[in-house]
């Protein structure tokens, strides 16, 4: 029986390609599932043979610690060299759109609780 090894819901396509690529270095038989015409279906990477799922686990537990630290290093590199994108260079490449949209946050937060806020007088 297929065990579901992998949800791909908003997996970039780089680690993607890394998951392909460690399962078929091991040899591990496995096959993607898509989210359908719709996307509502479960997009997932499925391991066909279940003796081989526990082998698999341990393998993408591994490849997604290296990855995060690997991605925060990244990170935190563009972060000092000033490459990364910062709430300040949001508003300042789009100022109007930067405070649209934080009013229109604001009002649906407001809106949200102000019911709470009249209930509970």
């Amino acid at each position: 029986m297929a065990h579901k090894l992998f949800n791909l819901r908003n997996v970039p396509a780089d680690e993607l390609d890394d998951i392909y690529a460690l399962l078929e270095s091991q040899g591990i038989e496995f096959y993607e599932t898509n989210a359908g015409t719709f996307g509502i279906s479960l997009p997932a990477l499925w391991v066909s043979d279940e003796s081989q799922y526990a082998r698999a686990r341990a393998l993408l537990d591994a490849y997604a610690d290296e990855r995060a630290r690997r991605v925060r290093a990244q990170f935190e590199a563009d972060l000092a060299a000033g490459r990364q994108r910062t709430v300040v260079d949001l508003f300042c490449e789009h100022p109007l759109r930067f405070i649209a949209y934080t009013m229109l946050a604001a009002g649906l937060l407001y809106l949200s609780t102000v019911h709470f806020w009249i209930a509970s007088r």
